[in-house]
């Protein structure tokens, strides 16, 4: 009967094939002892390491010597790796299918998840909801002299904005004021509500045209977007020091300031959405990339929608030798997930 590795086991057996996949040598104790996860001991490692060699997990090629993974391990170390991947993909999934509250996790999760699958720096915008359509207002009591205002758009954009009343509203009126927003709002573009339709709401609501004002501001401020105000999730920055050619003190400062500072990966961002509108995919080489700070680099960027007229970019920046294949796969994988999970929502 198999016996079944305990957790610190298995972190000790990960962390020598990791070693071993890097170096090539033959892995000891020591090397094991620095990682900061484990916080045990060398004679707790060696013992562990010798009960992973009992097992079959690691061979010792010679004597006094460090272990290297046997077929066994590695298959064990795979095994698990593609279970984490699994487990990584279905929590993205949740994420995803719950309430747009959640979208700032679920963009910086798949920054990060990209950012360690391709080993460049990657970014992504959060969507622009100005081109969407209302689905529907409802308006229900809360106490005495407060309302709640749920405003829910394609995609299933939901927000929620708390009204505050001078005196109470019976039910009734309550009704009225839900039958009056729907009826006029129900199926329109966000863009079209204009000050005369306000107005001409507002007078249709009599004495209560501060509710019917506070609920268009709430569809205006919570769904409307400035352009001026696209808010961008990155990750990966640091990978560029990996690459020879970009970790020239200059060129890696210019680089790493774009990320932090964000305002030119909106303007590249928002440049590349509008070039790929007939591919969704974009890819700039060297100097074709609009940023001068990025002319050493390549940048691949996709296009992602959440439903009608919202869309969004996630890009990746890496080496004029980043490996293409694997970028475009990446993001065309992700591309769809997002396209798919978020329509399904």
């Amino acid at each position: 009967m198999e016996i079944e590795l305990n957790e610190r086991q298995k972190k000790i057996l990960k962390a020598i094939i990791k070693t071993y996949l890097e170096t090539g040598e033959p892995v000891g104790s020591r090397t094991i002892s620095k990682y900061a996860d484990l916080n045990v001991s060398s004679a707790t490692i060696r013992n562990e390491m010798s009960d992973l060699t009992d097992m079959g997990y690691i061979l010792q090629p010679h004597t006094s010597a460090g272990r290297i993974p046997s077929d066994k391990g590695y298959r064990l170390y795979v095994d698990e790796l593609m279970n984490e991947k699994e487990e990584e993909i279905a929590q993205i999934k949740e994420l995803m299918i719950q309430k747009t509250d959640k979208m700032e996790k679920v963009l910086k999760k798949v920054v990060q998840v990209l950012a360690s699958n391709t080993n460049y720096a990657t970014m992504i915008t959060v969507p622009q909801y100005s081109g969407n359509k209302l689905k529907f207002i409802q308006l229900s009591r809360v106490s005495e002299l407060q309302l709640l205002a749920v405003v829910v758009a394609e995609g299933n954009i939901i927000r929620n904005q708390i009204i505050n009343l001078d005196e109470e509203m019976d039910d009734e009126t309550i009704l009225k004021l839900n039958l009056l927003l729907n009826t006029n709002l129900n199926g329109l573009p966000i863009a079209d509500i204009n000050l005369g339709m306000i107005a001409r709401l507002k007078e249709q609501a009599g004495i209560h045209s501060s509710v019917v004002a506070t609920v268009l501001d709430a569809v205006a401020n919570t769904i409307q977007v400035d352009e001026d105000d696209t808010e961008i999730y990155t990750s990966g920055a640091t990978n560029i020091f990996k690459y020879p050619e970009l970790a020239d003190k200059t060129r890696a400062s210019e680089l790493i300031s774009a990320f932090e500072e964000k305002k030119q990966l909106v303007e590249l961002l928002k440049e590349s959405m509008e070039d790929s509108e007939s591919t969704g995919l974009q890819v700039y080489i060297g100097n074709e990339t609009p940023l001068q700070t990025m002319k050493d680099c390549s940048v691949v960027t996709a296009t992602y929608e959440l439903g009608d007229g919202m869309k969004g970019t996630i890009g990746i920046v890496g080496p004029k030798r980043m490996d293409y294949e694997n970028v475009v796969d990446s993001l065309k994988t992700l591309k769809e997930q997002l396209d798919n999970v978020f329509k399904k929502t």
